[in-house]
């Protein structure tokens, strides 16, 4: 059960850790297609560049040192969605607006598909979650810190995820990009919001990219450090230095180098989301508390707890084969190292 919980762990935080290095990327890119259209920097290039500076940051020892990062991380996502609701609300109501199409996909299966990889990005979204409860369990007494740290987790959830997903939703429909700049900041044609929004919004992302990909590594740097750190010398010892400087640069490194060479943002959600967030979040927890509690196999407790436990397991193993099977089928139409996010 240890290496399984470990398993899923890295699993989640590695790919969150990819998708940020992704996704600040490509906001580097976007500002800089904005300053210059015809450049000669890839997305890859940006993608080196965001790595560079996660290496830099990956250096902080501790969660506890990540507090402020975590205070400004919330005020970043607060602004960003702020910004990118108005510039929502301004690209519908304008003249300039691009026509709505709400409609699903004609094949009944690939509907079915959609579906159980769209669950298993809101399991990620939803999962988020996780940090908070990990956090919390650092120090007694964890239930009631657990309980803080979730109800502001969703709260600013609901108020970010969900506000900017309507309204993206309400202006493009199904043509709404996975990075909502790319559909207010079109190829072809004016810009469908005013540059000064756009331009602070990218920068809030960007930053608060750093911050979600620094938090979340930290998980992984914590699962590595237990064997190569010495807890009898300080964090800044040489002895565990050097081992750190070294397992935190190579870990950001492989990040990079994955989010640089499979750009699939919407796809990678899909995937952490079905293979970490949905076991973790909704098969685990049930299967704990029968294991601890014991409760009697005939009693409703016993009973909801079993039937969560099967109808997730199986949506987990559905949205891994959908996830999959996205990620395959984009990565037929796309090279390696491409310098476009697959939707």
């Amino acid at each position: 059960m240890f290496y399984f919980v470990i398993f899923i762990q890295t699993a989640i935080n590695t790919g969150v850790g990819i998708g940020a290095i992704l996704l600040a990327g490509q906001c580097i890119q976007i500002m800089y297609d904005e300053l210059s259209p015809n450049g000669s920097l890839k997305l890859y290039h940006f993608i080196a560049m965001v790595t560079v500076v996660m290496i830099f940051l990956s250096q902080l020892p501790t969660f506890h040192s990540l507090r402020h990062i975590n205070l400004g991380s919330l005020l970043l996502s607060l602004g960003y969605s702020f910004l990118v609701v108005g510039a929502c609300v301004n690209a519908g109501t304008s003249g300039t607006a691009p026509p709505k199409d709400y409609s699903l996909e004609s094949s009944k299966s690939a509907r079915v598909f959609s579906a159980f990889s769209s669950i298993s990005i809101l399991a990620a979204i939803f999962g988020n979650g996780i940090l908070p409860e990990i956090q919390a369990t650092l120090a007694p007494p964890a239930t009631g810190k657990m309980v803080k740290g979730l109800v502001m987790c969703y709260t600013v959830i609901f108020i970010t995820f969900y506000s900017v997903a309507v309204s993206g939703y309400w202006v493009f429909g199904n043509k709404s990009n996975s990075n909502i700049f790319e559909s207010l900041m079109p190829d072809e044609g004016p810009a469908l919001a005013p540059t000064w929004v756009l331009g602070l919004s990218v920068v809030f992302v960007l930053l608060q990219l750093l911050a979600i990909g620094l938090v979340y590594s930290q998980v992984a740097y914590e699962i590595m450090e237990k064997k190569s750190a010495d807890t009898k010398q300080g964090i800044f010892a040489k002895r565990n230095l050097i081992p750190r400087l070294v397992l935190r640069t190579i870990y950001m490194i492989l990040c990079g180098f994955f989010a640089a060479m499979l750009p699939f943002f919407g796809d990678i959600s899909s995937v952490v989301g079905a293979v970490g967030f949905i076991p973790l979040d909704f098969v685990l927890p049930m299967l704990l508390y029968n294991k601890t509690y014991k409760p009697p196999r005939s009693s409703l407790t016993y009973l909801i707890n079993i039937s969560i436990i099967v109808v997730f397991t199986c949506t987990g193993l559905m949205g891994t084969f959908s996830s999959t099977r996205k990620l395959v089928m984009d990565a037929k139409k796309f090279k390696l190292f491409s310098s476009e996010v697959v939707n």
